[in-house]
């Protein structure tokens, strides 16, 4: 009997306040909701306007090459990218001869033999590109206890895609005052936390030698490997936009077509004038 007295009493004062209520438990949940991020501790990346960002826009090809050298030249001595393989690249940053070159330069592993030996081969287009490290372990021992992440959907796995990357890749900054870095750990305020175990990759200019004549400097090498690795997240995204301007298209002109056929035929229909007579 009491809990029913005061169940009606709760039922008349949320009735009676209802607008308060409802204020302060969206407050409450805006608060527990905040507190619950996991992206509060760092700075979230400004936006950039790449250029193959519109539904009617499509990698940069020039761009996506020097981040592929980008990549190869110093990204690849600690990240792998495990899902691409040198065939990936043919038709989007280089050519088959010069994929073939590029694959040619790496020693796989291959066997076993008729001896039932491993030997090793120069690369071919189907191999996957080359690992730093033979296991994790060996991955973290190389860098003081972290793990480098594979590279191969990087743009995918972090919120802010490509964004994220090039804030990443230009925010390492001297720590504020008052903050104190730990041995091994480099402050960059775009990363959880602030402290970071890898050294700022990119440094200076010329670090990287591009056949273009494109000046490589920090921001510009930073830009293209960023865009290279969007599109190594996802290489058939220009085929789906490709796809979608061709099935838009068919759909208004199939949707125009309905549209004149319908009234075409209901025109006699919705146009007549019935009349009735009494006799």
């Amino acid at each position: 009997m009491l809990s029913k007295t005061l169940f009606k009493k709760a039922l008349k004062a949320a009735k009676k306040h209802a607008l308060p209520i409802a204020v302060g438990s969206g407050v409450v949940g805006a608060g527990i909701m905040s507190t619950a991020s996991a992206s509060d501790d760092c700075i979230p990346p400004p936006e950039v306007n790449w250029s193959h960002k519109g539904a009617f826009s499509s990698f940069d090809a020039a761009s996506m090459r020097r981040g592929y050298e980008v990549y190869r030249q110093v990204c690849s001595t600690c990240h792998a990218m495990n899902f691409l393989c040198y065939r990936n690249l043919v038709g989007f940053t280089h050519t088959k001869e010069h994929a073939e070159m590029l694959a040619g330069s790496i020693e796989v592993k291959d066997g076993p033999n008729d001896e039932g030996e491993m030997f090793d081969r120069p690369g071919k287009l189907f191999d996957r590109f080359p690992a730093p490290y033979p296991n994790e372990e060996a991955a973290r021992a190389a860098n003081g206890g972290a793990y480098p992440p594979d590279l191969s959907m990087i743009s995918k796995a972090r919120v802010g895609g490509e964004d994220y990357v090039f804030a990443l890749l230009t925010g390492y900054k001297e720590p504020p005052a008052g903050v104190v870095m730990r041995p091994g750990l480099h402050y960059n305020p775009y990363f959880s936390g602030g402290a970071i175990s890898m050294e700022q990759p990119l440094k200076e200019f010329g670090q990287v030698e591009w056949q273009d004549g494109t000046p490589p400097t920090v921001t510009q090498m930073a830009k293209d490997v960023s865009t290279f690795l969007a599109w190594a997240s996802e290489p058939e995204t220009d085929e789906r936009k490709k796809a979608g301007v061709k099935w838009m298209t068919a759909l208004f002109v199939a949707a125009g077509v309905a549209g004149y056929w319908k009234r075409f035929k209901w025109m006699p229909i919705k146009t007549r004038r019935i009349e009735y007579k009494s006799y």
